[in-house]
């Protein structure tokens, strides 16, 4: 062991154990470093400390600390040399410096350059131990805090996000590659197709992602009590403000906004979003001050906004703000070849949910949910999943087991996955077929063919133009079809 630098062992340490916690003295003054091993020894850490900054770096190398005490005058290298050191390789190990009565600018210097607090010497044991318990508490909160942020970047990362069809893929290829410029997005896709997971995905990719992420539901928020909700008030601006309230775009500030279902943003708040996207500032309800903020506004809509615009129902300029980006997400019948991951997914996180880790699904069950069509796209299959896991009477969910629509659907005559050919099919051309059925059955109506086969408007016309169906020759179309 290279002089000066000594180790004091109090029995065997477990990591995060505040009794066992390794601490690094930095300290020159042979005796002063023996007292301070002294009073630390009795309270039960394990001491390791340095006669010099060079020695302590060395022990940073081989093996990290809880806590640091240097002295600000070292031989050689100083203790804001040591200081700036760690905090660049381990910056959640809490700093404490030492210095003489009478240069205590000194150690305010250190604290701006990230110190954790200071210490005048003479040193006084009791007041020692208290500012150490304070460190190492500070030290673990901010492991815990880091701890955290890992799990949710872990958790609502895009690998996490179950599925690898085209579809699919093309649209997190698309919702990576935005993440980290800070730009708006604008997500849409029906009802339960994961906007929300997918907005998360980007603020946890985006240099925000230690920053809150704050959710706005404006479609299931009182119309009365939104602007109140998006923006706060002040104490008395209206009946029952009885104090001041912070609203969720002040809470969102250095983070992300996400304003789900925007489509549903009454006509006179539209313009104070779009104050909110253009000035990035706000006035709470109640006053005329602005606040500036800085955040980044991720939006999401099942609505086709801009059919709204040209209704008058939704404002054009706020249209053109929200689509710098627009990201469509698709629904679960254009990613079929997902379903039985998700199944898998969704079954493995209900059985340990609720106590039933025994519990298999059949094949038959399993091809039965993937005929099904999802209306109610991910969020429809996942409820489907834990209710029969909830409901199964045997060890393996069968066919039996299935929820009612789906048992529904499947003796329904005219529903494709009834009885397959043995020759196969063409699926593409069902679908073309049954657009041209449905377009036939409203006389072209576009939006009633859409509704009539769960789709959103965007996406027949998509498919529309995709089939080379136009909307002018559809009656055509189908009689040739049905001749041939």
């Amino acid at each position: 062991m290279p002089r000066g630098l000594c180790h004091i062992g109090v029995g065997t340490p477990r990591r995060g154990d505040m009794s066992t916690s390794r601490i690094l003295i930095a300290e020159d003054d042979e005796t002063a470093r023996h007292v301070l091993e002294s009073v630390l020894g009795k309270h039960g850490y394990e001491v390791i400390s340095a006669s010099n900054a060079e020695q302590a770096l060395e022990v940073l190398q081989k093996s990290p600390v809880d806590l640091i005490i240097t002295d600000l005058h070292l031989p050689g290298a100083s203790g804001i040399d040591l200081l700036k050191g760690a905090r660049a390789t381990y910056p959640e190990t809490a700093v404490v410096v030492m210095t003489a009565f009478g240069t205590v600018q000194t150690a305010v210097d250190a604290m701006k350059a990230g110190a954790y607090d200071y210490l005048t010497k003479p040193i006084h044991p009791y007041e020692l131990a208290i500012l150490v318990s304070r460190a190492l508490d500070h030290t673990r909160l901010v492991q815990e805090v880091t701890l955290l942020r890992t799990c949710l970047e872990q958790k609502y990362g895009f690998e996490n996000i179950v599925g690898s069809s085209a579809a699919l893929m093309r649209t997190l290829e698309i919702a990576a590659r935005v993440a980290p410029a800070d730009v708006t997005v604008l997500l849409h896709g029906e009802t339960g197709t994961g906007k929300e997971l997918i907005a998360k995905a980007i603020h946890f990719r985006s240099p925000r992602h230690d920053r809150p992420f704050v959710t706005v539901n404006c479609g299931s928020i009182p119309r009365e009590l939104l602007e109140s909700e998006l923006f706060g008030h002040t104490k008395g601006s209206f009946t029952g403000a009885v104090t001041h309230k912070k609203g969720k775009a002040e809470a969102a500030d250095g983070g992300t906004i996400f304003l789900d279902e925007i489509g549903e943003l009454p006509l006179e708040l539209q313009v104070r979003v779009l104050r909110l996207i253009q000035e990035h500032e706000i006035e709470k309800v109640g006053t005329t001050n602005a606040i500036k903020l800085d955040l980044r506004i991720i939006a999401a809509t099942h609505r086709d906004l801009l059919a709204m615009v040209k209704a008058g129902t939704f404002r054009e300029d706020l249209y053109y703000r929200l689509i710098v980006i627009p990201i469509e997400i698709p629904p679960l019948r254009d990613r079929a070849e997902d379903i039985p991951e998700l199944v898998r997914d969704f079954l493995a996180r209900f059985k340990v949910k609720h106590g039933r880790q025994t519990l298999g699904l059949s094949q038959e069950a399993l091809r039965a949910l993937c005929g099904y069509p999802w209306p109610g796209n991910v969020r429809q299959l996942e409820n489907a999943v834990e209710r029969m896991v909830l409901l199964a009477k045997g060890p393996e969910i069968g066919s039996r087991d299935l929820p009612d629509f789906i048992q529904s659907a499947q003796t329904t005559p005219d529903t494709p996955t009834n009885k397959l050919p043995e020759d196969g099919l063409d699926l593409r051309a069902m679908e073309k077929e049954m657009i041209i059925r449905a377009l036939n059955k409203f006389g072209g109506n576009q939006s009633r063919a859409a509704h009539f086969l769960q789709l959103s408007r965007r996406t027949l016309a998509y498919r529309m133009e995709k089939y080379g169906i136009s909307p002018g020759e559809f009656t055509r179309i189908s009689n040739k079809d049905h001749k041939a």
